[in-house]
């Protein structure tokens, strides 16, 4: 949709060559608010369809999609002929764009009006947020060396994958350190997760997508902040059991919505269901301690001693119970099971594989002494299974991670430890990895 505009506007602009888009009625506002606004062609005759399109066969396609525009009510064929010879009228000549306005610098007003405000300017996700008063900001601050005012980077709203399909839409919006710090403080972090913040922030990764797949993020934390901020690595690893797990996805949501213009329902978000992982994303502290293999960082490249924070995009996880290849018998195929499950997920986003330490440990028995040797395994197709199909892997924002990264087909298959070992009980999604970032820089 964003590509059609951004084309059809070039045409026009460059060649004064008359263009009439055709987008679904679903993106009206966003294209009218947004989209041609930006880029200087406010006025630009757009045609909409019913949305979707695809789907429907031929016949249902003509009576449908066709015939009158949702929009304008128009029959679709004359709207385009008339878009594209009709004279342009004084006001759709007009060019320009309309820059945002950031607002004012602070607000005063009690604390009841001021959570109704910060509700009603949609700079919430809707749940009551810490009161960023002055005080606060400054020991949030307190958790960086680095000065309120130094830029950290710039963030957009954009579908999860990168590549073409993150056009440049919408407009970059420049944010930090403090702004980093006032969102934190909002979400219920402590001043010692600010590094762990920053560093997510300077890769200028959205935590709130806008595309209507409703996808969902997620950050893997591995190295000595995990113990320095308390992440909860343990029983419930991936759970609301600790402050850090609960509060830094949250906070990457926030300063998603306030420094990125992301989440905005019909405009810079379209997730057609919704996720209910996106209220704090997946969050995962590796417990190193307990896996039987390097750690994940390690294996991205990165030193034991380094803290390093891994930025995760796709569909979510799940609990492996849910799939029928998991079935528990006297011995367990652990090693099986995992390839089978593993083979069965959709290309997109790869896997990710988060075993309990029990788990992983019966995987290691099994003659997995390492991931990689595990990951070569898990790479050739089940028995019965066709090898998934290899699409093409879209290039990530921000620098390249460090080290070799797994493949699965041409995408992904990533592997990582976490949880108690009370039970045999692990999880699996479609997340692909596709950054990893210094976290120490930060302190």
């Amino acid at each position: 949709m964003s590509a059609v505009v951004a084309h059809c506007i070039n045409i026009e602009s460059k060649l004064n060559v008359p263009t009439v888009p055709l987008i679904t009625s679903e993106f009206h506002t966003q294209v009218k608010t947004h989209h041609t606004i930006q880029k200087g062609m406010p006025h630009l005759r757009v045609t909409y369809l019913i949305s979707p399109v695809w789907g429907k066969k031929t016949e249902r396609l003509r009576k449908e999609i066709v015939m009158k525009s949702p929009v304008s009510g128009k029959m679709i064929m004359q709207e385009i002929v008339e878009g594209l010879t009709r004279p342009l009228s004084a006001e759709e000549k007009k060019t320009g764009t309309i820059e945002p306005s950031a607002g004012p610098d602070r607000f005063t007003d009690t604390p009841d009006n001021l959570q109704r405000m910060f509700m009603e300017k949609r700079m919430t996700d809707y749940m009551p947020v810490i009161l960023p008063t002055e005080q606060k900001v400054a020991e949030m601050l307190k958790g960086t060396s680095h000065a309120p005012d130094e830029v950290v980077g710039k963030m957009a709203a954009h579908t999860a994958m990168g590549g073409e399909d993150n056009v440049e839409v919408f407009e970059h919006w420049s944010y930090t350190v403090k702004t980093v710090a006032i969102n934190a403080v909002m979400a219920g972090c402590r001043p010692e997760y600010m590094p762990v913040l920053l560093a997510v922030a300077s890769t200028g990764k959205e935590a709130i997508s806008v595309s209507d797949n409703s996808f969902t993020e997620g950050l893997i934390i591995n190295g000595p902040i995990r113990d320095e901020i308390k992440l909860n690595y343990g029983l419930g690893a991936m759970g609301p059991f600790s402050q850090a797990n609960s509060t830094i996805g949250r906070a990457w949501n926030l300063l998603s919505i306030n420094a990125g213009n992301c989440g905005r329902v019909g405009t810079t978000y379209m997730g057609t269901v919704g996720n209910p992982m996106n209220w704090n994303n997946v969050i995962i502290a590796e417990n190193e301690k307990d896996s039987p293999w390097r750690p994940f960082h390690v294996r991205r490249g990165f030193k034991p001693a380094e803290s390093v924070v891994t930025l995760c995009e796709g569909w979510g996880v799940l609990s492996a119970k849910n799939s029928k290849y998991s079935v528990w018998q006297k011995e367990m195929d652990f090693p099986g099971i995992v390839k089978r499950i593993v083979n069965d997920q959709d290309g997109l986003f790869g896997a990710l594989v988060v075993l309990n330490p029990t788990v992983a440990a019966f995987i290691k028995e099994a003659g997995f002494d390492t991931v990689e040797k595990f990951t070569e395994y898990l790479l050739a197709p089940a028995e019965g299974q066709p090898a998934p199909p290899p699409p093409k892997l879209p290039d990530s924002k921000g620098p390249a991670p460090k080290g070799k990264m797994p493949r699965f087909g041409r995408l992904q298959v990533n592997i990582v430890v976490t949880g108690g070992s009370n039970n045999n009980y692990w999880s699996y999604g479609g997340m692909a990895c596709r950054q990893s970032v210094p976290i120490d820089k930060w302190r």
